[in-house]
């Protein structure tokens, strides 16, 4: 399992970064999205990068995908979604942290996942 922290202006931003996480990036989204304060946020951002900040956050999520952190950051590499994503592995101790949190967050809401499962009957 991997931690993807997802930093934004707005929830729209936020929402458009998570279809295209799964649309484009095609990662499967464990669960629904959890809204972590954005400062929290910034500061785990900050901590991993070992830099300052460009832009500070107004809202941030954190999501679980099943693939691991190399195919998550490799195929994120690819997309430009309108949000700041950071995929945290578990070599960092940022993501025993958030992994322990990621139960108590609230639900994102807005979000439904785009795509179908493999047991819903398909259109003729």
């Amino acid at each position: 399992m991997t931690l993807i922290l997802v930093r934004a202006e707005n929830q729209a931003k936020i929402l458009n970064s998570l279809a295209d996480i799964e649309r484009h990036a095609e990662l499967k989204i464990n669960g629904k999205p959890r809204i972590i304060d954005s400062k929290i946020a910034d500061k785990y951002v900050q901590r991993i990068i070992k830099d300052k900040l460009r832009s500070k956050s107004k809202i941030a999520a954190l999501i679980s995908v099943e693939d691991d952190a190399t195919r998550s950051i490799v195929r994120i590499r690819k997309i430009h979604p309108p949000a700041h994503i950071m995929v945290i592995s578990k070599e960092y101790p940022e993501w025993k942290d958030l992994k322990k949190i990621y139960s108590t967050l609230p639900l994102l809401k807005g979000y439904y996942s785009g795509k179908k499962s493999k047991n819903s009957p398909k259109k003729k």
